[in-house]
């Protein structure tokens, strides 16, 4: 009665689904938004150099410059994480950089000149967008190892700031420290025995 009312346990048993690929919210910071805040500071910075900027206003011209680039960079880095997560390709495929930036610029250059703006920014965002991610893929594995390398400094070195023996401020260990609060003492000792004495006189 009980064995044949009750299954066993591995017919029950599904095997476990397999691992999701990576989600379009899973690493969104990284791929979107440093991204269009870093263009921003440099559209920023390139609105302080310009031509522009004694005709409309240095304030102005930065500020529409930060604004362009991020709005720009925003679009293309959406749409490429948006071409990834429907084509289900890895991170680092710059097939998805290279649709992404035709489909961003047709968008951005249709919005702002018309049917052959969207020819001419479609190929211009998709180049440059490829060329800045193949760039970005080449460059990674330097800048890990330079991070890597200045942290394993700092560990090896406790006092990765020392200052130079001339400079006026210096960090004092204990014996520095007992040094200095015992001339200090002296020092207010003889200043009150020197204020006495002319009050005597």
């Amino acid at each position: 009665m009980g064995s044949s009312g009750m299954k066993p346990l591995e017919e029950n048993a599904k095997p476990p689904p397999p691992p999701p690929s990576s989600s379009f919210s899973e690493n969104w910071k990284e791929r979107i938004l440093i991204p269009t805040l870093l263009a921003g500071i440099s559209g920023g910075g390139v609105g302080l150099v310009s031509k522009h900027r004694k005709v409309h206003g240095l304030a102005n011209i930065s500020t529409t410059y930060a604004t362009n680039f991020s709005i720009v960079t925003g679009c293309y880095c959406g749409a490429r994480e948006f071409v990834r997560v429907v084509r289900k390709s890895e991170p680092d495929d710059l097939v998805n950089s290279a649709v992404a930036g035709f489909g961003s610029g047709a968008l951005l250059g249709r919005l702002q000149g018309g049917q052959f703006g969207a020819y001419r920014y479609s190929v211009i965002f998709a180049v440059v967008g490829t060329a800045v991610d193949f760039a970005t893929i080449k460059l990674r594995p330097a800048l890990s190892n330079f991070k890597e390398s200045i942290f394993k400094e700092k560990e090896k070195k406790p006092s990765w700031l020392k200052l130079p023996e001339w400079s006026p401020i210096q960090v004092l260990d204990e014996e520095a420290l007992a040094a200095k609060e015992a001339r200090e003492k002296e020092l207010f000792a003889r200043r009150a025995l020197g204020k006495l004495s002319k009050e005597e006189s």
